[in-house]
């Protein structure tokens, strides 16, 4: 079995998640509830150290991604997840960076700053860990689960969720298309339109009716359901379930899904930096703050009813 200093990070030196190992489940808990766990920087490479950690140690049989406080992810943050506008200021410019360290194989030079989407490509690479890990990986969901939220929720090889729970991606309705595009492979061309189309949120009961999720739970029983599969597929040998979690990805793969995320970063960029209208958010963002973006953003939707 991989020790602690073998595997990356100690579990001790982790600040914005929780790892803990029980009865062949690793529970990696997202620990950020004051800010509804926003997915940043550092959030992001614990998440992945973790997972890591996890799929190295024998004593491992499959993963569980959950969260503290009131809601799963309302996801990325904002001061991380925004390439600065070149006429903002020096403040908002350093905000960007989180604590000072860009994910894995971020490239920060002339040649391809402005252009490459380097924000794009880290979220695809780091959630990719989630679907290439040898293990399986599964997320319990309640609150709000809410863009980068979804991508990570949406990458889990299998997601439970509360029925009154959250989901959606209202970034669409005013900054970007998805760093992830995983709406046309999670459900029906019909849903997925409609979704990435208005941006609107569905409960955790319909995002299961329409196949998003595996299934959703009543709030109060969703941690004692979920356990009872964990408990139960924890039993299966990791290698069998290794080699039919590698069968159900190669479907995918063939059928184009990879390739067709590898390609999302060059609409990500045109939709979030070369369209009209492109750095609306952002100026209301910096003259307003974040209420009164938000507001611009969702309150038309929020008007008519929807989430």
């Amino acid at each position: 079995m991989t020790t602690p200093s073998e595997a990356g990070e100690s579990a001790a030196e982790y600040q914005e998640i929780l790892y803990s190992v029980e009865d062949r489940i690793a529970t990696v808990t997202l620990n950020q509830p004051a800010r509804r766990n926003a997915l940043t920087f550092r959030l992001r490479r614990e998440l992945i150290d973790a997972l890591r950690r996890a799929e190295s140690d024998d004593d491992v049989t499959v993963v569980l991604i959950r969260a503290n406080g009131p809601s799963f992810s309302g996801g990325y943050a904002l001061s991380t997840g925004r390439r600065p506008d070149p006429e903002s200021g020096e403040a908002e410019a350093k905000s960007y960076w989180d604590d000072g360290t860009r994910p894995e194989r971020w490239i920060d030079a002339e040649e391809f700053d402005g252009w490459t989407d380097q924000w794009a490509r880290s979220c695809l690479r780091d959630w990719m860990n989630v679907w290439d890990l040898l293990k399986p990986v599964v997320a319990m969901v309640h609150g709000h689960c809410l863009a980068g939220g979804t991508e990570l929720m949406s990458l889990c090889d299998i997601a439970f969720v509360a029925d009154d729970a959250q989901i959606g991606y209202p970034p669409v309705r005013g900054m970007t298309s998805p760093d992830i595009p995983y709406f046309p492979w999670k459900m029906t061309m019909a849903q997925a339109k409609y979704l990435q189309l208005t941006g609107n949120s569905v409960t955790g009961a319909e995002a299961a009716a329409m196949g998003w999720v595996a299934k959703s739970f009543p709030p109060e029983e969703l941690e004692e359901q979920t356990m009872r599969e964990l408990r139960a597929m924890s039993h299966i040998a990791p290698s069998l379930l290794a080699a039919n979690k590698e069968s159900v990805n190669q479907a995918y793969e063939i059928m184009g899904m990879r390739t067709h995320f590898h390609q999302a970063w060059a609409m990500h960029s045109l939709s979030g930096a070369l369209r009209p209208g492109a750095r609306d958010f952002s100026q209301r963002l910096r003259e307003g703050g974040l209420k009164a973006a938000l507001e611009w953003r969702d309150g038309p939707a929020r008007g008519e009813g929807f989430l």
